[in-house]
Parts: C-alpha cells; sequence; structure tokens
C-alpha cells in the first residue's frame, strides 16, 4: 500500500511540476509592456490554455497534498 501511493505521489509531483511550468508568466514593469505588445501583434497563449492548467494544477496540487497526508498516516 504505501509502495502504490508514493508511486501516485511521485506521478502527482511530476505532473504538478509540469502544469506549472506551462503557465505562460505574469509579465511586470518595462519588459512585460515590450512583451506584452509583442504577444498582440504576433499573437500569444490562448487564455484557455492558461485557464485549464490553472484548474489543472490546482487539482494535481489537492491530490498531491491528499497523498502526502495518506503517506504519513499509512506504515
Amino acid at each position: 500500500m504505501r509502495t502504490a501511493i508514493i508511486v501516485l505521489q511521485v506521478i502527482a509531483s511530476l505532473g504538478l511540476i509540469a502544469t506549472v511550468l506551462l503557465q505562460s508568466g505574469k509579465s511586470a514593469g518595462l519588459s512585460g509592456s515590450i512583451a506584452g505588445g509583442a504577444e498582440t501583434i504576433f499573437g500569444g497563449k490562448k487564455k484557455g490554455l492558461d485557464d485549464f492548467l490553472a484548474k489543472l494544477s490546482t487539482i494535481i496540487a489537492i491530490s498531491f497534498m491528499i497523498l502526502t497526508l495518506l503517506l504519513s498516516v499509512v506504515k
């Protein structure tokens, strides 16, 4: 049982890392205004994909926390 939870936790952690890295960053300052202008001219990432990745990362983070709690209880 413990091994299965560890395997699921590793999968959840890799999924969480992937979804966070795939999200577009929030640009700020002068470089953000320049990059934001370039994205509007040349086309940027779609907003729907960012929303989906945000929801998916939330679900994976919650599952990671639950698996961590289960792992601490199971001996």
